[in-house]
């Protein structure tokens, strides 16, 4: 596998530079990584079960980690992790701190400025609450009062979510490495907002919260990795690869690990 994947790497590199002299002045983000011996990955490491840091290590883990880790793998170099923000996730690659993000949503405010590979995995939005308190909301429209205070982390594409969601509602934003269900826990808001994914993991950690019972999740949002925006080779490159792990079984296998069936 690790020799078919940087043979496609090669001859990709190869044909961007063989069809177009800027290449040579303005060489794509896959010829850097091969000379380097190095991949850089922005990630926050802060979603469960995305990609999570552990402070006392300062090691990372979580599904993205695992697909970044196998991708380097292919690619013969090593991972150097960059930790950033969701409010600096964006900007961070368009200042070239890293190569390539973990998973973050394709929403329109980002692809104006960024790249991104094919998505490969999908989630939904769903509200929390404290469990003694989940009783209050039945409704998305029962969240929707001047009343009610709700969290969201700033730089997330929740932010803009809950704006559009809950205008007469109380919005409380807070700032990385805070996180909006801490709020609810500490009593500081009502409500959170969050992927139906991450809300999975939050009620079996925190047995104290549960998801308000809505009728469905909202906002679909396709997950994918974040790219420089004008390098077509490098997001050719990720694109190809990540077709040929999900037509191998890989993505499937790292969901039975990180997303077990219930």
């Amino acid at each position: 596998m690790k020799t078919t994947i940087v043979t496609i790497a090669i001859v990709l590199l190869a044909a961007a530079l063989n069809a177009s002299p800027s290449f040579a002045a303005d060489p794509s983000t896959l010829r850097r990584v091969l000379e380097a011996g190095e991949i850089r990955v922005g990630t926050t490491g802060d979603w469960n079960p995305m990609s999570m840091r552990d402070p006392a290590t300062n090691t990372y883990k979580g599904f993205d980690i695992d697909v970044v880790t196998e991708l380097a793998r292919d690619l013969g170099v090593t991972v150097l992790f960059v930790p950033t923000e969701w409010k600096t996730l964006v900007s961070g690659m368009v200042a070239g701190k890293y190569d390539i993000s973990t998973s973050a949503s394709i929403t329109p405010s980002r692809i104006r400025t960024v790249g991104f590979t094919r998505s490969y995995y999908q989630v939904g939005t769903v509200p929390m609450a404290l469990k003694k308190n989940v009783s209050r909301f039945n409704s998305w429209e029962d969240i929707n009062r001047p009343d009610v205070r709700v969290a969201v982390t700033m730089g997330t594409s929740f932010e803009q979510q809950v704006k559009q969601f809950f205008p007469e509602a109380a919005i409380k934003a807070v700032e990385a490495p805070a996180r909006d269900f801490q709020e609810v826990l500490s009593g500081r808001a009502e409500v959170s907002i969050t992927s139906n994914l991450e809300a999975s993991k939050l009620i079996r950690t925190y047995p104290q919260l549960a998801v308000v019972p809505v009728d469905k999740p909202r906002s679909p949002a396709d997950l994918a990795f974040i790219t420089p925006q004008n390098d077509q080779v490098w997001i050719n490159f990720l694109n190809h690869w990540i077709a040929i792990k999900q037509n191998r079984g890989f993505f499937r296998e790292l969901q039975d690990k990180w997303m077990p069936a219930e």
